[in-house]
């Protein structure tokens, strides 16, 4: 199992390149949607394109407040025996970061789901609820409570580590085996950032945004790709900041002062295996 799920971030690409013709960016007519933002249209991966026509929305209600998530997700085609995976993103991500690895999974005969984090990815945040640490780990919790219903086997890569690791000490009966990869897990929080004025914790957020940034983080991950891959990974990339919600789902999350999950490592009572990419 650890074995497959890895390679996702970012070795699975290589096995990936292998299939040669599947590598070709080909627009195709899918059909997405129609909460997606329109940008998606201008993506051509084929992996990212495909993943993306199987996002739906499933209603989750958020045990602190009466507010109804409608939450994005990749559901699996069918379910299976063996424990489900369920997939977590990395910060401010989407369950796009699975569109590799997510395929070889199905392929596998494994129960797989990609979660949206509360805040980001495509969910319907229309009106915003608090998007600290407590709430995002109630609002999965009862969107596995909800939709899921059985121990997971929860992969997170980078700070959807820290995500798992909260998750597991607060709700143990809900996880059955954990695999981090990359973990950024002794981190403290967002640090100083939380206490920066909102204005400049939103000029921040800004930048974080922009298209430079997003694709200067490529070049930096992925050396050996061509410019033209870079600018379509960029656009996949950035796609779920499109929405009017999210300067403020992440300005919210910043000065909540983030995930410090060092000191709950120790109540994580579950196989874990750890994967660290060279």
């Amino acid at each position: 199992m650890f074995t497959l799920v890895a390679g996702s971030v970012p070795a699975g690409l290589g096995a990936t390149a292998k299939r040669g013709s599947l590598w070709r960016f080909r627009a195709t007519a899918d059909v997405f949607p129609s909460f997606i933002p329109k940008e998606v249209e201008r993506i051509k991966d084929p992996f990212a394109r495909k993943l993306a026509t199987r996002i739906e929305r499933l209603p989750v209600q958020l045990s602190s407040s009466n507010s109804c998530i409608m939450s994005s997700c990749v559901k699996p085609l069918s379910p299976s025996k063996t424990s489900p995976v369920v997939l977590l993103h990395g910060f401010d991500s989407s369950c796009l970061e699975w569109r590799y690895t997510y395929p070889l999974l199905e392929e596998a005969g494994l129960e797989t789901w990609a979660v949206d984090i509360l805040g980001w990815g495509f969910s319907d945040l229309e009106r915003l609820p608090s998007c600290d640490v407590a709430t995002k780990r109630d609002h999965f919790y009862q969107l596995w409570k909800s939709h899921i219903k059985r121990p997971m086997i929860l992969v997170g890569p980078s700070l959807g580590a820290a995500v798992a690791i909260d998750f597991t000490a607060n709700h143990p009966e809900a996880v059955d085996k954990l695999v981090l990869i990359d973990a950024s897990v002794y981190t403290e929080g967002t640090g100083n950032l939380m206490k920066l004025p909102r204005a400049v914790a939103y000029a921040g957020v800004y930048i974080l945004k922009s298209i430079p940034l997003r694709f200067y983080a490529n070049v930096l991950a992925f050396k050996s790709i061509s410019f033209t891959r870079s600018s379509d990974w960029t656009k996949v990339g950035r796609l779920h900041c499109l929405y009017p919600w999210w300067e403020d789902a992440t300005v919210n999350f910043m000065i909540s002062g983030g995930y410090n999950v060092s000191s709950q490592i120790q109540q994580v009572c579950r196989k874990c295996f750890c994967h660290l990419s060279i």
